[in-house]
């Protein structure tokens, strides 16, 4: 594809605004080269590549590459031969590779990321070689101790040198004989040997190396003949570590020297992954997706945005009059049969902008970026696309505007490849209009033959007509406010659109008299052309308002029935819950009443050993004394105690009709029946060995095994009120414990008779459908409190726990909110 459809369709700033999203040099260098593919599977595998970087950056992942600017020119250094890396060079390197290295682990260890994955494949290990350098070479630069054993040896060596140096020359500064001599009694290095300062005058009062003189000249640097040899010493020892050091280098440079191959391997894989995670990241600021792949010259930009110009097709911006411009995202459309799309409408419309929207979308699907569009979106990767947008006037040439453009079309004939996209702004014009609409008539309708498809913008009548009337051709409109004749930057298929600059100009403040007589200028032709065009435009808007309306209430209604499923599928948890702490409750009662069994069969175990012992006493002196009136009585006991165990069992089961008949056959709809343990209800709808009742006007479906007549259900549910409306005094209670509808008071209470008693609340509260319950506990020591408002927080049905407001009793007072 030719550079200057990349300018005219600004495909540069796409370029540069990727460019700035990489992290590494290799990755900007990459963005700015980007081109797009005309084959399909590599488009396709372009586009897979970014969605699923884009995925693994939103689910946390890191694609994140430690790059300094300086890396390419490092990189360009390793290659020299027998030139070390500066330490910082080598501590770049080092990071470089090991980022790299982490973020090509980290994908593959993901077995989901499948095409990342085939790239950080090519990553290879340069772990051993990177800890070497970052153990040798400390973040500041300097090269560490441990380096080599060598090394340390030579800097041991300094240490005790110069250690004994300076003590020397201190003594010197410090000595009586020599102290008086010194300028300052201090020692320094010149030319890396260790000096005293010497007043001139007494330049032979101690012998020794005169390395030079101050600026006044009234002092010198003296080595004393003392301390030459250790000098001497130092030095070699310093020229020693500095070769150390270089071999050192050379070392770790060579290390990344002989692996050339591989770190080829690694900066391209690295850049690779740099680029992609830019792509990510652009796609994440214009909201982007991937469109699906068409082969037959399809585009569907469904809910399209420029994405240069923030949010919508069209930048938020002020018009002359001060009124705000509101960004409008809009559908690019074009399916066969239909080849080609004339776009009219009055000036400052969006025409242009629209026009280079579907070329600038089209070359970023292309070069795998994800475009602002809808997900539902599809277009066909194009082999050439062309744009001849605004004055290509050339002085150079001697081409004037028209020429220009002429010779643009002729280009693009040439050249072009099909499936190809033609994108033509004002074609036909600069000329005269007659002969410029009959030549745009021409060349949108020569370039539809070939098989391209084509999308242009007009003013010209004729060429709206020609778009009204030709098979293939499409014409759409960008419409307007009727009253205010501002645009709405909304782009309506079916019908031309009319250009407005008679009414565009009257609303700037153009002269009415002027207007008048333009209007009357107009031809008979021309004058019915407008006048039908109006009348198409108003029918236009009315249908886009009944369109609109007919959205809004599809909307409505979508929502309305989520909720009727949401709400539907919350009642299921609900009753699925009760049933669960139902049943949990019952299972709770079985195994206490087992152990109440077992204590009275042990009970009678032992009894009736007592009375065999008893009986057996007896019969040793006067003969048997075990009645029947002891057997009989023992045996009425027994029955009598597991009697009162099979009614406790009976009266805690809340699913027991308290002897009520259960039903033999499936009720009629609408007949009342009792509900274990909701209380009474009517039946709905019936189904095989299921009925859905309707229960304090809600729904749910129960068993069948699970209704009972409604006399025996009524004589139950009186009782349970009845033992309900009762106060209950705890041992050591201050006050009784309540149950209003949505208050409960439980001050005084212990924790584990509180609990409880908030737990038969809840339960109540679920079936007379309260939503904020508050439960009053007092303040106290705080236990209780704490207490109840951990166990509402566990708790399957609780929405949320909070304290009360003060006028509600603050701490000392919790409100509970249940789920809907």
């Amino acid at each position: 594809m030719q550079s200057a459809v990349f300018r005219a369709l600004e495909f540069d700033r796409i370029r540069e605004s990727l460019a700035r999203e990489a992290l590494t040099p290799f990755g900007r260098e990459r963005a700015l080269a980007l081109e797009p593919s005309t084959e399909p599977s590599a488009v396709r595998k372009r586009l897979d590549q970014t969605s699923e970087a884009a995925a693994w950056l939103q689910a946390g992942g890191s694609l994140s590459i430690d790059a300094t600017d300086e890396l390419p020119a490092v990189l360009e250094a390793v290659a020299v031969a027998a030139e070390p890396l500066a330490p910082l060079q080598l501590l770049a390197l080092a990071r470089f590779v090991d980022s790299a290295e982490s973020v090509a682990k980290a994908i593959g260890a993901n077995s989901t990321s499948n095409l990342l994955g085939e790239i950080a494949a090519r990553v290879v290990s340069f772990a051993r070689e990177a800890a070497s350098v970052q153990r040798a070479i400390l973040p500041s630069g300097d090269i560490a101790d441990d380096a080599s054993q060598a090394l340390r040896d030579i800097r041991d060596a300094l240490r005790r040198q110069r250690t004994k140096l300076r003590s020397t020359l201190e003594g010197l500064t410090r000595g009586r004989d020599t102290a008086k001599y010194l300028q300052d009694q201090i020692v320094t290095d010149r030319n890396g040997r260790y000096v005293v300062v010497v007043r001139s005058e007494h330049r032979g009062a101690i012998p020794g190396i005169v390395h030079g003189t101050s600026a006044s000249g009234a002092s010198l640097y003296l080595e004393p003949l003392t301390t030459v040899e250790l000098n001497n010493d130092i030095v070699a020892l310093v020229e020693r570590e500095k070769e150390e050091i270089l071999r050192i280098l050379g070392a770790l440079t060579e290390a990344f020297r002989v692996r050339l191959p591989d770190l080829d391997a690694l900066v391209g894989a690295a850049a690779e992954i740099d680029e992609l995670q830019a792509k990510a990241r652009l796609a994440t600021r214009v909201d982007g997706t991937a469109p699906a792949l068409a082969t037959d010259g399809r585009i569907e930009f469904r809910d399209a945005r420029h994405p240069l110009v923030g949010t919508g097709l069209f930048s938020t911006d002020f018009n002359r009059s001060g009124t705000e411009v509101t960004a409008v995202p809009s559908d690019l459309v074009i399916v066969p049969p239909t080849r080609a799309l004339v776009i009219s409408g009055p000036n400052t419309g969006g025409k242009t902008v629209a026009l280079k929207a579907v070329g600038l979308l089209s070359l970023m699907a292309q070069s795998g970026l994800l475009i602002p569009v809808e997900a539902s979106s599809t277009f066909t990767p194009f082999r050439s696309i062309f744009a001849d947008i605004g004055d290509d006037q050339s002085i150079a040439a001697s081409l004037s505007t028209f020429s220009a453009r002429i010779a643009n079309l002729v280009e693009m004939d040439r050249a072009l490849e099909l499936p190809a996209l033609i994108l033509l702004d004002e074609v036909g014009s600069g000329t005269d209009p007659v002969e410029g609409g009959a030549l745009g008539t021409a060349v949108i309708d020569h370039f539809r033959r070939r098989g391209a498809i084509v999308v242009a913008t007009t003013h010209d009548d004729a060429l709206k007509s020609f778009a009204a009337t030709t098979p293939e051709i499409a014409a759409a409109a960008f419409g307007f406010d009727p009253q205010t004749y501002a645009p709405t930057y909304r782009l309506v298929y079916g019908a031309p659109g009319r250009s407005l600059a008679l009414e565009i100009a009257e609303r700037l403040g153009m002269p009415a008299g002027v207007i008048a007589d333009a209007r009357a200028r107009r031809s008979g032709r021309e004058s019915q052309l407008a006048a039908h065009l109006a009348r198409v435009d108003a029918e236009l808007a009315a249908l886009e308002r009944q369109k609109r309306l007919t959205e809004d209430e599809r909307a409505t209604l979508t929502r309305e029935r989520g909720a009727l499923l949401e709400r539907e599928m919350r009642l299921a948890e609900r009753e699925a819950v009760l049933k669960k702490r139902l049943d949990d409750k019952l299972n709770e009662r079985l195994r206490e009443a087992r152990a109440e069994v077992d204590a009275v069969v042990a009970e009678l175990k032992n009894r009736a050993g007592a009375l065999v012992g008893q009986a057996e006493r007896q019969a040793r002196t006067r003969g048997p004394v075990l009645s029947t009136g002891d057997v009989g009585g023992l045996r009425a006991q027994a029955r009598a105690a597991l009697d009162t165990i099979s009614a406790s069992i009976d009266s805690d089961d809340p699913r027991e009709a308290r002897g009520g008949r259960p039903l033999d056959e499936p009720p009629a709809v609408g007949t009342h029946v009792f509900v274990s343990p909701f209380g009474e209800a009517i039946v709905r709808d019936v189904s095989e060995r299921n009925v859905e009742v309707e229960i304090r006007g809600k729904r749910m479906r129960v068993s069948l095994d699970d209704l009972r007549s409604l006399e025996a259900g009524k004589s139950g549910g009186r009782e349970a009120r009845k033992s309900q409306s009762r106060d209950v005094r705890q041992p050591g209670t201050r006050d009784p414990i309540h149950l209003p509808s949505a208050e409960l008071i439980l001050i005084g209470a212990t924790v584990e008779d509180a609990v409880a008693r908030a737990e038969k609340f809840l339960d109540t509260a679920l079936l007379a459908d309260e939503r904020r319950l508050r439960v009053v506990h007092g303040h106290g020591t705080g236990r209780l409190r704490e207490a109840l408002r951990a166990f509402f927080r566990d708790h399957a049905l609780v929405a949320s726990v909070s304290p009360a407001p003060e006028n509600e009793g603050g701490q000392g007072a919790t409100i509970v909110e249940l789920k809907e």
